[in-house]
């Protein structure tokens, strides 16, 4: 099979650092401000009063669930020699948490009407459950890769153990969210290690050394 290429890299990583400033945006910059409004009613009427941050929200998010089904498809490329069906398995969770992240963009859209304001903080946590239900894709996605990036070696294992850890911390934090919100919150800070281990994923598909597309060549 075709060896994983440079800019098959420098794409990946390139589409990885837009999944990260798109998504962090989205939730901290643009929706955290609206939710911190407070009550129903407050929500409701800082989104009358401005909505234009949470249709760049929703803008945000869409751009990152694109980049997101790219990206799925090019670490299925890059990852493949190292086991075909443990990278097909992976594109195939990656891309269902895409599907599902972006289905509930369409409670942010139904928050934006007017007619469904007194509703708006409710659809705006019923996206957040949904865009938990992705996470709990993204985890499986997540161990899947690192144990794929485990068979590198180098600083690409080390980078593998951080990937598997962000996975059990989607997964718990998705299943917490769904089953104790108030253990949810609790749990929140975990959320550091897929930051950290993410951006340091997204550094080495950009700085990937001719080592590491060797080994992926021969395998």
């Amino acid at each position: 099979m075709p060896a994983p290429t440079l800019p098959m890299f420098r794409l990946a990583g390139l589409l990885y650092l837009v999944i990260i400033v798109f998504g962090i945006s989205s939730e901290v910059l643009l929706r955290g401000p609206i939710l911190a409004a407070g009550d129903a009613d407050a929500v409701a009427a800082a989104i009358a009063a401005a909505p234009g941050p949470l249709r760049l929200s929703i803008a945000a998010d869409a751009v990152m669930a694109m980049a997101d089904a790219g990206l799925a498809v090019l670490l299925f490329l890059i990852l493949r020699p190292l086991g075909t069906g443990l990278a097909l398995a992976a594109m195939v969770f990656r891309l269902m948490q895409g599907a599902v992240i972006a289905a509930s963009l369409m409670f942010l859209f139904a928050a934006l009407r007017p007619d469904f304001a007194p509703q708006a903080l409710a659809l705006i946590e019923m996206h957040g459950v949904g865009y938990d239900v992705g996470l709990a894709f993204f985890g499986v996605n997540s161990v899947l890769t690192g144990m794929l990036l485990c068979r590198l070696g180098g600083v690409a294992r080390v980078i593998a153990g951080g990937i598997v850890l962000s996975g059990l911390v989607y997964m718990t934090g998705s299943a917490l969210r769904l089953a104790d919100p108030a253990i949810a919150e609790a749990f929140a800070p975990a959320y550091g290690v897929p930051v950290l281990a993410e951006s340091a994923f997204c550094l080495w598909l950009l700085f990937a050394g001719a080592g590491a597309r060797r080994t992926l060549a021969a395998a």
